[in-house]
């Protein structure tokens, strides 16, 4: 069971998802400020340094896009050179071409952009030129994904490349059918912009936030969304009405005196999410501590007495907070580099239990991550796609 609850006010527009009543996904999208992810632009090249491999585009915001090597070869790993060629065989300064954001501008640093083109759909992710066919990985069953695969090579023309998302799992050839030609048409407008649209202009704007969390997540058998806006709750059932063919979304208009993240304990949940330190259920407690490098959560038994013994103790708080880690990481949408220091266990079976755990905790995670594990010093390491800043939540939101 998952809900959305969205606010929406009159400078921004705030979204809480929940999945079994954990609060799992806060996102805030300013109502002048948004976000550039997933968006096409006709950019200029105005410079390319040889030392870097890379190029900056002039893609019309303050800072120049980021365009790096790997973004110009082939998007196909198989068919790229054995041998990368120097950056200035493949473009030069004054030169236009369509790119797609792949990182929002963080910082001091500009956008990230690539020539490796995709557009989500709600059964599939669609790649211009990509060449080949693939399944998520969350779908298990080799039958299934061998059904799927057969289903993508079909309907794929030679030079496409389709990744058929976890949502597809049991859906049919039509319905993948009518995905794909929706977003080759996208396609095709997007390359009848570029060809007469002067340098910098954006080409095509990915889906607003609520639009993006619907496709991503909803399922009407299941889900529940909940909003304070009549108006946008019009649209986003239109929008739903659309992607799901015919089946009724389950919509509820939230008419309180009390603002709705308040009557549903959002704001309150996220008071304390956010804090540098979390108490734990059972007493243990977390020092969450961001750099610009890296992100270092410390755990800690706290007023936790559970266990018969001390190791019995440290293995349940370690335990608990791998779950609990793993629910902050996708709430605050934690990117790069992030180091747990895990309390210190003698047992190898309790380490590996731990570690275990954080990694079926991060299975609902959306975004690309990688648990490394221990160093050698005894500490957790892991990796998360940062692709726009980290969430941020403040008690005037």
């Amino acid at each position: 069971m998952k809900q959305l609850m969205i606010h929406c006010g009159p400078d921004s527009t705030q979204m809480a998802l929940l999945e079994e009543d954990k609060l799992v996904e806060y996102a805030a999208e300013r109502s002048q400020k948004r976000g550039l992810m997933g968006s096409f632009f006709k950019g200029k090249v105005m410079n390319v340094v040889p030392g870097m491999q890379a190029a900056f585009v002039d893609i019309g915001h303050k800072k120049n896009a980021f365009l790096y090597i790997d973004d110009l070869l082939h998007p196909h790993l198989e068919k790229q050179p054995k041998t990368k060629p120097p950056i200035t065989d493949l473009v030069r300064p004054g030169q236009e071409l369509v790119v797609q954001v792949v990182r929002e501008a963080i910082g001091n640093k500009g956008a990230r952009v690539t020539t490796h083109y995709s557009l989500p759909g709600r059964w599939l992710v669609y790649m211009p030129s990509a060449g080949y066919v693939a399944v998520s990985k969350k779908i298990s069953r080799e039958e299934e994904r061998n059904r799927l695969k057969e289903i993508g090579e079909t309907l794929r023309r030679s030079e496409e490349g389709l990744i058929l998302r976890t949502v597809a799992e049991h859906a049919g050839e039509e319905e993948v059918l009518e995905d794909l030609s929706q977003l080759r048409a996208q396609w095709e407008e997007i390359l009848e912009k570029g060809e007469h649209a002067p340098a910098p202009s954006v080409l095509h704007h990915d889906l607003s936030m609520v639009q993006r969390l619907l496709r991503d997540v909803y399922s009407p058998e299941t889900d529940e969304l909940v909003m304070d806006c009549s108006e946008q709750a019009g649209e986003a059932s239109a929008f739903l009405a659309a992607m799901l063919q015919g089946k009724k979304p389950n919509i509820r208009v939230y008419k309180g005196d009390v603002p709705i993240f308040e009557h549903y304990g959002i704001r309150q949940r996220l008071d304390k999410d956010f804090q540098r330190k979390i108490w734990l259920p059972g007493g243990g407690y977390l020092v969450w501590d961001t750099t610009e490098a890296l992100t270092v959560i410390d755990v800690n038994t706290g007023k936790f007495t559970g266990g018969d013994n001390l190791e019995d103790t440290v293995y349940r708080t370690n335990l608990e907070a791998a779950r609990e880690i793993a629910r902050l990481v996708r709430l605050r949408d934690t990117g790069g580099i992030i180091i747990v220091d895990f309390i210190d266990m003698s047992s190898e079976s309790h380490r590996t239990a731990v570690l275990d755990m954080l990694e079926r905790s991060m299975n609902g995670d959306r975004t690309q991550h990688h648990i490394l594990g221990w160093t050698k010093l005894g500490l957790l390491e892991m990796t998360r796609k940062r692709i726009r800043e980290q969430s941020q939540f403040s008690s005037n939101d």
